[in-house]
């Protein structure tokens, strides 16, 4: 039987890659529901492809035009972020991929959660806002999470068939960035066109630049810790610049077990929108003869300070990572609008976290004031800085 997917980021980076996915596959699939955010076109050109149950626009200005384009197309619309988190309660969805950025896919897999729906998990942002909150209702609804990061997805591969406690701890690879090498003089200079080539992945700009200042693995930390119901000693990152190698896990006895291949989204996303099952694919295989050559190293967590604080907010717990996520999501914001340098991310990102109120045990109210509290208080330092 077909498995009913209903894709929330349609149009970004992880969306366009499922749908290809969907493409070659199409006995596999059904499409339920498509939403984006802005890129109202090519939601429209997807709707049309793949008729959906519905779609949804999130910004509710772009409503009309997406009505009027499928007004002969049998696809329910509809707009704002709250029909977002409404339409993946619909009957019919099996899985739910969370492909959004940032903050805004808490609520959307939350509801899907607790509406029963399985979910794919590219949206790292969730766990690390409120991982605790998210797990407890995957575990109350006997509903699963999947992981879409190739590291995440390397870890739960490597993890099949292990026993619980057997895990010593687990390392999580990075490709280090564009600027691995880098001296701090090198970094003060970077622009955003420098940081948006990254030399192995084709990703979102959000996610790019995460991936240059190292947040992105910060990030995944702090998410592998609720995945895989970790202690923060247990997870490790090593600098590994040819991405082949996407995660290890080390076991009690010693052994490691490691999960390869190319540097390609489309093998964790088919992965997991097919598990439990295997499914043979046409995808380029990897060659070790055109990888001689595997390299590994310690990151400098000095020079990238991102990678730090995120450590820290793990130890601090509470509220802590929602503050260190949303100060990140304007601090990049900034950089990409040349508010502030590289190197000013991780001071806007450290300020926060020293003035925004700490939360020992937050509740679903506590992430959204926490959230919309360090916004304010980065925009404010942002404002203060003086210009670079």
């Amino acid at each position: 039987m077909k498995k009913h997917l209903a894709i929330l980021g349609s149009t970004g980076s992880i969306g366009t890659q499922a749908l290809d996915v969907v493409r070659a596959f199409p006995e596999l699939f059904c499409i339920e529901v498509l939403t984006a955010h802005g890129n109202c076109d090519l939601l429209i050109q997807q709707a049309i492809e793949f008729c959906p149950n519905a779609v949804v626009i999130g910004n509710e200005k772009c409503y009309a035009k997406v009505a009027d384009a499928l007004k002969n197309v049998p696809v329910k619309v509809f707009a704002g972020q709250d029909s977002i988190a409404q339409v993946v309660e619909m009957e019919g969805i099996d899985l739910v991929l969370t492909a959004l950025v940032g903050y805004a896919g808490l609520k959307p897999t939350l509801n899907a959660i607790r509406a029963g729906k399985h979910v794919a998990l590219a949206n790292k942002e969730t766990l690390v806002i409120a991982g605790d909150l998210v797990m407890a209702e995957a575990y109350r609804m006997n509903v699963m999470v999947l992981p879409v990061d190739s590291e995440h997805s390397a870890i739960f591969q490597c993890l099949a068939g292990e026993q619980a406690g057997s895990v010593e701890k687990i390392y999580l690879t990075a490709s280090g960035g564009p600027f691995h090498g880098r001296t701090r003089d090198q970094l003060a200079g970077i622009t955003k066109e420098h940081a948006l080539k990254h030399p192995n992945w084709k990703m979102g700009d959000k996610i790019t630049i995460d991936s240059a200042s190292m947040m992105n693995k910060g990030l995944e930390v702090i998410e592998a810790r609720w995945l895989f119901n970790l202690q923060p000693g247990q997870i490790d990152v090593v600098i590994h610049p040819q991405s082949v190698v996407h995660s290890m896990v080390q076991f009690i006895d010693g052994s490691i077990k490691a999960q390869l291949g190319l540097p390609d989204m489309k093998l964790p996303i088919h992965f997991a929108l097919n598990f439990p099952r295997r499914v043979q694919t046409s995808f380029p295989r990897f060659s070790f003869t055109d990888y001689p050559q595997l390299s590994f190293s310690a990151p400098d967590k000095e020079l990238f300070r991102c990678l730090a604080l995120a450590y820290e907010a793990l130890g601090s717990g509470g509220n802590m990572p929602c503050i260190l996520n949303a100060a990140n999501e304007i601090a990049v914001s900034a950089f990409l609008s040349d508010r502030i340098s590289f190197l000013g991310i991780p001071e806007v990102i450290e300020h926060c976290m020293s003035t925004v109120s700490f939360i020992a045990k937050p509740l679903y109210e506590d992430y959204v004031g926490s959230h919309t509290e360090t916004m304010r208080k980065a925009d404010e330092y942002i404002l203060n800085l003086k210009q670079y």
